[in-house]
């Protein structure tokens, strides 16, 4: 009986909405157009366009609460409702396809009245005080508020909190008593994502955004990737916030406080001070960090070059014993392990791909064992008085510093790790204007970094960035020969999955670098090396699943993960609002300070190379830099240092 009911849902005819959206679909692939009226303006669109769409076309304001550019329409929150002449009822504008001739009216009395109504609403089931709520100053509710004169609670408010906050996860907190239930944060999870870790459960008035049976966020499939607050349009979500404990330790005299700064919070944090996307201030923020009562700032990329020699001799290794050796064991292709989001993603949904992961740690963790060793010991600082902190665009950084096996120095290597955000926000507290700030350049002996560090903020960065070193090291010819200025532009783009195959058509001889682990290439030439690119994790779920059915990104033989999208420059800890276009801003300028950069190789870096002679003497992946800047993983899965 049960597979007569299936078969006839498999025959069931197709719902009038289903015949619809085919019909607008055929249409726009055949190119038609439509003409409508907004306010007054005549405007040609293709046919299906929405109302919002066309009114922005026109130039013409619509606001909008559930609606965002990298999410799926939902039309829950309607206070972008709009008039439709000779309609009954106002329509949603971020959702009604216009597919003949209409005339709209987006700010009509009766338009107005509704969205007040929607906005008081919002407002009675809104629990919080605005003065100290941390999105004060960019919560999209309150901004609606000031929009439609809400001078008072219309509908009355909430007396008491509703919910406990969920402060569980180390990278996000959760206050329900703020959600106004736009579900942006469950479109972000679930499509945009692909994770699922949030849904709204309840009807009516008791309905609420939760997780699975209502459990604390650290005890759910959460990856950490902050792409939820980043969409969020009032502080019902936000970063696990350490700038009080940080605070402290600038103020202890008896504490060394160090900064390492990444290039993506670099790109990005002058919108924080009303800057225009794509203006980097990367050395600006040296003055201001100083200023701020941080002893010593030093530049992550340095650690991002040493993460491309230690993954790119990795990834040599493991095509030697898999090409030279013949050993069919090896876990090819080799995984990216820099982004503590997609660590967490695979190690959740794909556990049997552990073995490919990359032992390399991230350029964050790096730095911290290398500042709480090597730096510790050539100032003769005691490990416990060093402080280290982690600017970084990610709020997954938070989890990855405090996973308990994130100690190879013996201590937490990294103590504390901050988002663009809150780093802005210290910035502001101490009364410094970043903008305004004089120059100025790194601390040694960190303070040297290479284009191909800067480039690990976008996505493709740190394919790129190997590349750059792995065919140099094993062609013996410069990268700028084979790649017009260095730029390997095959692995560069927003597309949501690359393929890309560089062939290897000469051999060079081995260089110092790397002699006491290979003697010759000869196992390489004419071999072609293939390549994968992908950016966040409903991508990499694409990914992985070409990769289980034998697919062309199987024959990879190394690949490129980012949680978020557009890679770091778009990490959940980055200002907010986020859209593709900002982010490509970000991307422009990330770029730009990588051609401005002498030494665009990580395997050039001057100070890479004297860590290596003087501390990590057994060269890349040997015993030392193994045991303070790698880690792996079980058969089991486990992740130990």
């Amino acid at each position: 009986m049960k597979d007569d009911l299936v078969n006839q849902r498999v025959r069931a005819p197709k719902s009038q909405t289903v015949r619809t959206v085919e019909a607008i679909q055929y249409a726009k692939a055949r190119g038609e157009t439509v003409t409508l009226t907004v306010d007054g303006n005549p405007v040609e669109v293709p046919l299906g366009t929405t109302v919002l769409e066309a009114a922005r076309k026109l130039g013409i304001r619509i606001p909008t609460l559930c609606y965002h550019d990298d999410l799926c329409l939902a039309g829950v929150c309607r206070v972008c409702v709009v008039e439709v002449v000779g309609q009954r009822t106002l329509q949603a504008a971020c959702s009604y396809p216009i597919t003949a001739p209409i005339e709209v009216r987006t700010h009509s009395p009766h338009v107005r009245r509704a969205r007040r109504h929607i906005i008081d609403l919002l407002l009675s089931e809104h629990y919080g005080e605005c003065y100290t709520c941390n999105r004060s100053v960019g919560c999209e509710l309150q901004a609606l508020a000031m929009e439609y004169g809400v001078d008072f609670f219309r509908f009355g408010r909430l007396a008491r909190p509703r919910y406990e906050i969920d402060a569980s996860s180390h990278s996000v907190v959760r206050d329900m008593n703020k959600c106004v239930l736009c579900r942006r944060c469950i479109r972000t999870c679930i499509d945009l994502q692909e994770v699922g870790v949030l849904e709204a459960i309840g009807r009516g008035n008791r309905t609420k955004v939760s997780t699975f049976l209502d459990k604390p966020l650290a005890d759910v499939i959460c990856i950490n990737c902050g792409q939820c607050i980043n969409r969020c349009p009032t502080g019902a979500l936000r970063a696990n916030d350490p700038t009080d404990d940080v605070w402290a330790a600038i103020d202890d005299p008896s504490k060394h406080v160090v900064i390492q700064t990444a290039p993506s919070p670099r790109a990005a944090i002058g919108e924080c001070f009303g800057l225009p996307p794509g203006k980097a201030l990367t050395f600006e923020l040296n003055t201001a960090l100083r200023r701020c009562g941080f002893d010593k700032v030093f530049d992550t990329n340095f650690a991002a070059d040493l993460t491309i020699v230690e993954e790119g001799t990795e990834l040599l290794l493991r095509l030697k014993r898999a090409l030279a050796e013949g050993d069919k064991s090896v876990a090819l292709p080799q995984f990216t392990s820099c982004s503590p989001g997609w660590v967490k993603y695979i190690e959740h949904f794909y556990p049997d791909y552990l073995d490919h992961v990359s032992s390399a740690k991230s350029p964050q963790q790096m730095f911290g064992a290398l500042l709480k060793t090597y730096y510790a010991e050539t100032n003769r600082l005691d490990p416990r008085d060093v402080v280290t902190v982690a600017l970084m665009p990610c709020s997954a950084k938070k989890f990855e510093c405090n996973r308990p096996e994130m100690c190879a120095s013996g201590y937490k290597d990294i103590d504390y790790g901050l988002t663009t955000r809150e780093l802005a926000k210290m910035i502001r507290e101490a009364g410094v204007d970043l903008p305004r700030m004089p120059k100025s350049e790194f601390d040694d002996p960190f303070g040297t970094a290479t284009g191909s560090g800067v480039i690990f903020g976008a996505t493709g960065g740190v394919m790129e960035a190997a590349i750059r070193t792995v065919l140099e090291l094993v062609t013996g010819t410069k990268i700028e020969d084979l790649y017009e200025h260095a730029d390997v532009m095959p692995v560069r783009g927003f597309d949501g999955a690359r393929y890309a195959e560089l062939p290897i058509r000469a051999v060079g001889p081995v260089p110092p670098l790397v002699e006491n682990l290979f003697a010759d290439w000869d196992w390489l030439r004419g071999a072609t090396l293939k390549v994968g690119v992908c950016h966040g994790t409903a991508n990499a779920m694409k990914v992985m699943e070409n990769i289980k059915a034998g697919g062309r990104f199987s024959q990879c033989h190394f690949i490129e993960f980012m949680a978020c999208p557009g890679g770091c420059l778009g990490g959940g800890g980055q200002p907010t609002p986020t859209n593709p276009e900002i982010r490509a801003a970000r991307a422009n300028a990330i770029y730009a300070e990588d051609r401005s950069y002498e030494v665009r190789k990580a395997h050039e870096n001057p100070a890479v190379v004297e860590v290596y002679r003087r501390f990590l003497t057994g060269g890349p992946c040997g015993p030392k830099s193994h045991k303070l800047l790698h880690t792996h993983y079980t058969p089991r899965g486990k992740y130990i240092a």
